[in-house]
């Protein structure tokens, strides 16, 4: 007979190393044609974070994400920016590359005011353009509209548009000898843990998720089936949301390997099961249907309020199972992976108690 379940798994987990100098680097170039460059050491496998950060430094500057190039884990010529490890890139490179990306947007606002005739701060950027900013007490709409108007009227030519396109900022830059790069660091703000106590500030934030499993368990074989997952993660900010979703869908499919598969065999030392034929992992016939829910709870310290998702997706999936395939049949399993033999164990030891 085949039963099903529900069960439901929630995780915490800080961003970062514990406690430990983090920092990462990164450098940041404006090039001649309003393009820009980007130098930084993290290493992308496949999460994303060259996407992610090419976004972080379009978003900074004002320029559109396909006038990005990223250059990233090239030890030749890229800052360091510490290891693709502990879900630290997006939160800590994001800083790093939106420091650079920072310091070298100011240096073509200084000359992006002289141009304008303004101060810096009433420079807007967006969208390859720097714009003079609508004035105190009159909305953006409004000040539109009067553009409008004069255009409409012909009381105005057009050459006092009170913007100008970054290439061109760029141009006046290099007219004077100026280039345009920027340099930024950045280092979470914790403190170590007392060896004595075991307290302190490990981790500058903090990832939040709660998953949902439904699975259906065969009492005859031990079979589990898991049917669908839903995953809800506060991200921050998510950056990229279609990243994030695909972050949050693979780290299920591996903690679902973690929960009913993923097991080494060892004997006397060594490992029999080293290779993919007897190692098993999950294939793409194996994972069920994921929702993943992006809860955006912005961190002030975070690239635009942005922080780690990578390992919690992975973490919350495997005691969720545990607790579906208990609901489903009633026996608890608390070593992993969830295997059809220490099913069958389990009912039967269940129903000689009943007995």
């Amino acid at each position: 007979m085949k039963k099903r379940g529900v069960g439901m798994g929630c995780m915490w987990y800080g961003v970062g190393n514990t406690g430990l100098p983090n920092p990462a680097g990164a450098h940041v170039d404006i090039l001649d044609d309003g393009t820009v460059l980007v130098l930084t050491g993290c290493a992308d496998i496949g999460q994303g974070s060259d996407t992610a950060l090419a976004q972080i430094a379009a978003e900074e500057i004002g320029v559109r994400y396909e006038d990005v190039r990223v250059v990233s884990a090239d030890t030749g010529v890229t800052p360091d920016a510490g290891a693709t490890s502990a879900s630290r890139q997006t939160y800590i490179s994001g800083n790093a590359v939106r420091s650079a990306a920072r310091a070298a947007k100011q240096l073509i606002l200084e000359t992006a005011a002289e141009m304008l005739g303004v101060s810096q701060e009433e420079i807007i950027a967006g969208d390859r353009l720097l714009k003079v900013r609508a004035a105190s007490g009159k909305s953006q709409a409004f000040t539109d509209c009067q553009s409008e108007c004069r255009v409409g009227l012909g009381l105005d030519s057009g050459s006092d548009t009170r913007e100008v396109s970054i290439a061109e900022v760029i141009a006046k830059c290099r007219m004077k000898g100026k280039l345009t790069l920027g340099h930024g660091w950045y280092n979470p703000d914790t403190t170590g843990l007392d060896a004595e106590t075991g307290q302190g500030r490990p981790y500058a934030t903090y990832a939040f998720a709660t998953q949902v499993a439904e699975v259906e368990v065969d009492e005859d074989t031990g079979e589990v089936t898991v049917l669908r997952v839903v995953a809800a993660h506060d991200v921050g900010r998510a950056i990229n949301p279609r990243n994030v979703e695909g972050q949050i869908e693979g780290g299920c499919a591996i903690g679902m390997g973690y929960a009913l598969m993923e097991e080494i065999k060892l004997q006397e030392g060594n490992v029999l099961n080293c290779n993919f034929a007897t190692y098993l992992l999950p294939t793409s016939l194996d994972v069920p249907e994921i929702y993943p829910l992006i809860v955006e709870d912005p961190e002030k310290t975070g690239p635009f309020g942005a922080k780690g998702v990578g390992e919690p997706a992975l973490i919350p999936t495997a005691a969720a199972i545990a607790n579906a395939v208990y609901d489903a049949v009633g026996v608890r399993i608390t070593d992993l992976p969830i295997t059809p033999d220490k099913i069958l164990a389990k009912l039967k030891e269940k129903q000689n108690k009943g007995a």
